[in-house]
């Protein structure tokens, strides 16, 4: 299957837990949106519930106690409130995915699990939703001497693409 997505996250098995991690959480963030698929969701907002939990391994805040060395509570409410107001998706699924694809490239996250819900959806039953984890790709190694040679040919006047 094809990720649509900059940062394709490997799927993992449910209830795994990540080794090491230090997880980093909001749990019963509020908010409203327009999402769904049928017609009497399409015309007002509706409400949603979005937990977040993100793993990073051993958060430096552990030791300098700086906001700068973690993941920030505040910046990440801030985030789903914009993409709340912002999105234009109709399935939680692809909702979801998108808040972990925010977790693990704007915010570092190694590990994400994002549940979101939409409360009272049906008379009979308490809530709607969907959970998903993902795990952060593995960065790619840098290639020793790669950017000496580019160096060297951008020294040397030659251009890659120029004639």
């Amino acid at each position: 299957m094809i990720e649509r997505h900059a940062l394709p996250a490997e799927r993992v098995a449910p209830h795994a837990s990540p080794p090491t991690m230090d997880l980093i959480f909001i749990e019963g963030f509020t908010g409203e949106t327009i999402i769904g698929i049928h017609e009497s969701e399409l015309h007002r907002p509706q409400p949603l519930v979005i937990d977040v939990h993100a793993g990073v391994p051993h958060a430096r805040a552990c030791e300098t106690d700086r906001i700068h060395d973690t993941i920030d509570y505040g910046v990440v409410a801030e985030r789903l409130r914009r993409l709340l107001a912002e999105h234009r998706l109709t399935l939680l699924e692809a909702f979801a995915e998108t808040i972990a694809d925010i977790l693990i490239g704007e915010f570092g996250a190694r590990w994400v699990r994002v549940k979101v819900v939409k409360p009272r959806k049906f008379a009979d039953v308490g809530a709607v939703g969907v959970q998903i984890e993902r795990v952060a790709p593995e960065p790619e190694p840098s290639r020793p001497g790669h950017s000496a040679a580019v160096i060297q040919l951008l020294a040397s006047g030659m251009l890659p693409g120029k004639r």
